[in-house]
């Protein structure tokens, strides 16, 4: 049998890398990360004074390491819902003020702020990305930024007398979190324009649309273009395509994998809505929170709680934490999504300019943390693959695929993207096998040529779909260095897989 022959049942896809188009180039801060004040993200994430494992100013240095392996571009803190309740001052200088937050049932100690958050971004060399509390009054908004950014002035000398000499230069600011009502609006806009009149150089997003975890997502408000738009730089979206539930829900790997175009679609609304309102192009998307799972947190967020130490409060923090950590719920099919998702935003790269993963470490994020160490999950290296792996500009590409279906959700079984570095010459291409136990022979082709030989490639896969990484194993699932070998285009796919192939063009 001639390797372009099928077998009796085979799974057969053709993937056609466009050459006759230039390829673009992407805004590599589609790889960004997200941190909230929510149970132990921060504390016990990224910073633990006093844990061995972190240095005298309380960062984890195993932490930082691992996120280094991510070259996270971009960080958006410190919420998420915690915004509605945080006032920045008090995070700043020696005498810190705690604070209750209804919004998540803790005491929030206020030990890891602004100085804290800029020296992590620092260490990582990402962009600092500060999210407002939304609900205060506009003077507090500008007087963040001033207080960041300006060189003189009152602000400046708080700054200065809390031993920062210089300015942190904050480019990305968000007005609020996840509110659309009109009264909002008016608020974003005031915010918005206060604190440009600080710093016009700054960039500003605001949340304009939300996803449903059963829909699609909704279009960009016409009346916040009309009212904020002129003072907007992006307009934030979130979602999560996974449901929690009072229960925690457990999702089969086809199930999870199903939704894996349901992104894509998505960002086509929202870039549409744009077009309708004439400010596609001028107006970027962030995509700032996404994962495959939402997070779980029964009973919260609240606006009001009575007693922070209440039995139920405490069994409701607790229980939520124990849940978002359960490690066996990260499987490949949280690998392979976050493939898909940040394969959309390549496709999409006129308009999505930045993602980031909600959160980076704990809760549903990449990166577990615990006190002893810390677990790459499977969409860990995922992220690590894509940040490190892919070329800078990328390519059109064309998939035909079979469809896996399940009910009524169906999803192609391939799913792939091209990248080319600047010099046209040296390729990365991501495969991803969404099928949870068979093989596909993936036929490539580069224009009218069908890529042919060994090629050097990095593998991820698990012995089933459902393996996953935990304290005891961490490295069950794990990239593997591997050789693909292409007969007159035609390549194997294993079941569950990504690939990367590195492909130097003749």
């Amino acid at each position: 049998m001639s390797p372009r022959e099928s077998q009796p049942g085979e799974i057969r896809a053709n993937v056609t890398i466009d050459t006759t188009v230039p390829a673009r180039a992407y805004d590599p801060m589609i790889f960004g990360g997200f941190l909230e004040h929510f149970d132990n993200q921060i504390y016990g994430g990224v910073f633990e004074p006093g844990s061995p494992l972190a240095d005298g100013q309380g960062f984890r240095l195993d932490v930082i390491d691992a996120l280094r392996e991510l070259k996270t571009p971009i960080i958006r803190w410190p919420g998420g819902c915690f915004v509605d309740s945080y006032h920045w001052q008090n995070g700043v200088g020696e005498n810190r003020q705690a604070h209750g937050d209804p919004r998540w049932g803790v005491i929030e100690p206020n030990t890891f702020g602004t100085h804290e958050f800029i020296e992590l971004c620092k260490r990582l060399g990402a962009e600092p990305y500060i999210c407002h509390n939304g609900l205060t009054d506009v003077q507090e908004m500008a007087d963040w930024v001033e207080y960041c950014n300006a060189t003189t002035g009152q602000l400046a000398d708080m700054r200065k007398n809390n031993g920062q000499p210089e300015p942190f230069n904050v480019k990305y600011w968000s007005v609020g979190n996840e509110r659309y009502d009109n009264a909002y609006v008016a608020r974003v806009r005031d915010g918005a324009k206060a604190m440009k009149q600080v710093d016009p150089s700054i960039l500003i997003a605001c949340a304009g649309s939300q996803g449903g975890m059963r829909s699609l997502g909704s279009e960009v408000s016409p009346y916040l273009l009309e009212t904020a738009g002129d003072y907007l730089d992006y307009i934030s979206v979130h979602n999560y395509w996974l449901p929690r539930g009072h229960k925690l829900p457990r999702y089969d790997f086809l199930t999870a994998v199903t939704k894996s175009e349901w992104p894509e679609a998505y960002m086509t609304l929202v870039c549409e809505s744009l077009d309708k309102a004439g400010q596609r192009g001028r107006l970027g998307i962030a995509f700032d929170e996404w994962n495959l799972r939402a997070w779980q947190h029964p009973g919260f967020p609240r606006d009001e709680v009575e007693d922070y130490e209440a039995p139920g409060i405490r069994e409701l923090v607790d229980r939520r934490m124990r849940e978002n950590n359960l490690a066996s719920q990260y499987t490949m099919a949280d690998a392979l999504f976050s493939a898909s998702f940040l394969n959309a935003c390549l496709r999409h790269s006129d308009d999505v300019t930045i993602a980031n993963i909600a959160p980076l470490v704990n809760t549903r994020g990449p990166l577990f943390v615990h006190p002893e160490g810390i677990v790459r999950r499977t969409h860990f290296h995922t992220m690590a693959m894509y940040a490190n792996l892919l070329k800078e500009r990328v390519a059109n590409v064309e998939v035909m695929a079979e469809v896996l279906t399940l009910g009524e959700s169906s999803v192609a079984a391939i799913d792939a993207i091209a990248t080319v570095d600047d010099s046209g010459k040296n390729w990365a291409i991501a495969l991803v096998n969404r099928h949870p136990v068979n093989s596909v022979v993936c036929t490539l082709k580069m224009g009218e040529m069908l890529l042919d030989g060994s090629h050097k490639a990095t593998l991820l896969t698990g012995e089933s779909p459902d393996s996953y990484n935990d304290i005891e194993y961490p490295d069950r699932v794990a990239p593997k260095e591997t050789e693909l070998i292409f007969r007159t285009g035609s390549v194997n796919l294993l079941p569950h897989s990504l690939t990367i192939a590195l492909v130097e063009a003749v």
